[in-house]
């Protein structure tokens, strides 16, 4: 759902590019300077700096080397810089001596050597896909509030599954292109605090009014709290048939967590096995293969009674997932000159706007129930995989042609900010908002009644609880001497 800042570093004298032993430096320089020392060394604007230095110089750990050499620099801070010596330590791994933390070892095949280079396999935001969250959690509270207005609405939860599954594989195919390897604990790490600190305090709040007031819409969801503190909503509702029990009351939205979680759990797993043992192309057909057996699963247990089962199942919903992974993993095996990511970003271009209006239609005239009749077998097995070819076909259009008519039309501000810092609390709270008025008897006004109180919340819970928390998640680990 929504997903981590990327922190931003600034350099206060210019650009800078070295490499260890004999490389080159650029940096401009002003001004004047001479100094006693070895050698000579003058600077000012243009000029030329001489000497030699030796003796023990740590960087980024142990180690000890010598440089010697000269350098000169001019206007530009062109020059050269030439020495000797080990250096080891973490640090960027352009400057280490072995695999990153999280490489698969010492023998591990560079990323770009397995068919994965790092000019897309990126972990920047693109906006437009932040503007794309909000409209998908925008569709999900109005079809919680109005289901009459977009009986199809809960093809949001599949575009979100669809975007969940490209953003993390993205971001460890990332990690992977820039390191040689995948540091899970981080990883995993980082996933808790995004997302169970907040899901706490909602299970808390709803548990509390539960426990001391007499609202209906909260009646023992102290009961249902622990269940989705767990992630775990998803597994009691697929163990029921007809019509779904009120057991987890204000959290049975929470239902889609569980299956994002478990699935974050699995796959990159999964993914760092066919990295370490395979080659990109491979990566890609496993991909590809995992995407299909979901369907061919759902197909085999289908069974009237068995709605609740494939539709909260994160076995029988995994497709939706790997279907943004599948994107991942082909814009991350095209380097950026490969003349196929033309073609990819011309069709995707092309696609893209189709896709999302398909999308819109659905939502808005197809029913997507559990006792639809024939319908519902149609849908629960074939439609589930149809939705998310529609929803990678958005996803990689948004992230191939950031300047597209569709970017710009989904990447304001606004709808940026909201899809990055607050879709997450809103996707948590509005539904605890929709069982709240209506235990109060609202009636009258309730869409906007719900949108403003749960755009609150929302904030508050970013504020208060989730920023902390990822700032948490994106601090340096502290390592004792």
């Amino acid at each position: 759902m929504a997903k981590a800042p990327d922190p931003t570093t600034a350099e206060d004298i210019g650009p800078e590019t070295r490499t260890a032993g004999a490389g080159a430096r650029t940096g401009p320089g002003t001004g004047a300077r001479t100094g006693p020392g070895t050698g000579a060394r003058t600077r000012a604007g243009t000029g030329t700096r001489t000497g030699a230095r030796t003796g023990p110089r740590p960087r980024h750990g142990t180690g000890t080397g010598t440089r010697t050499g000269t350098r000169t620099e001019d206007g530009t801070g062109t020059g050269t810089e030439g020495g000797t010596g080990a250096r080891t330590g973490a640090g960027d791994p352009a400057r280490s001596s072995g695999p990153a933390t999280g490489a698969p070892g010492p023998t591990a095949t560079p990323a770009a050597d397995r068919g994965f280079p790092s000019a897309l396999a990126h972990s920047g935001r693109v906006p437009a896909l932040d503007g794309l969250r909000t409209c998908a959690v925008a569709l999900v509270v109005v079809y919680h509030v109005a289901p009459d207005l977009v009986p199809g609405g809960s093809v949001a939860v599949d575009l979100f599954f669809t975007l969940s599954g490209f953003v993390i594989t993205r971001l460890l195919l990332a990690e992977y292109a820039r390191t040689g390897g995948v540091a899970l604990l981080p990883f995993y790490r980082r996933r808790w605090l995004r997302l169970v600190p907040a899901l706490l305090v909602l299970c808390a709040v709803c548990a509390a009014l539960s426990l001391t007031t007499s609202l209906w819409g909260f009646a023992d969801s102290w009961r249902a709290a622990g269940v989705s503190a767990l992630f775990l909503v998803n597994v009691v509702r697929a163990t029921e048939s007809g019509p779904y029990s009120d057991f987890t009351g204000p959290l049975a939205h929470t239902w889609s967590l569980g299956v994002e979680e478990q699935f974050y759990l699995l796959w990159p797993l999964v993914l760092l096995a066919l990295l370490r043992y395979t080659r990109a192309r491979t990566v890609l057909l496993c991909t590809a293969a995992l995407c299909a057996l979901p369907v061919l699963w759902r197909c085999a247990l289908w069974a009237p009674d068995a709605a609740h089962r494939v539709y909260n199942g994160t076995d029988t919903r995994a497709d939706q997932l790997l279907a943004g992974a599948l994107v991942a993993v082909v814009l991350a095996r095209l380097r950026a000159d490969d003349p196929r990511l033309a073609r990819l970003r011309t069709w995707a271009g092309r696609l893209a706007w189709p896709a999302l209006g398909l999308l819109a239609l659905v939502a808005w005239r197809v029913p997507v129930t559990a006792d639809s009749g024939a319908w519902t077998a149609v849908w629960y097995t074939a439609g589930f995989l149809g939705v998310a070819v529609l929803s990678a076909t958005v996803v990689a259009g948004l992230e191939l042609r950031p300047g597209g008519w569709l970017s710009r039309l989904l990447s304001p501000a606004p709808l940026a900010w909201t899809g990055r810092h607050l879709s997450y609390g809103v996707y948590l709270w509005h539904y605890p908002v929709v069982r709240l008025l209506a235990s109060l008897g609202m009636e009258d006004g309730r869409l906007p009644a719900t949108v403003v109180l749960t755009l609150l919340l929302a904030l508050l819970s970013h504020r208060l609880v989730e920023a902390p928390f990822l700032r948490r998640a994106h601090r340096p680990a502290v390592r004792r001497p």
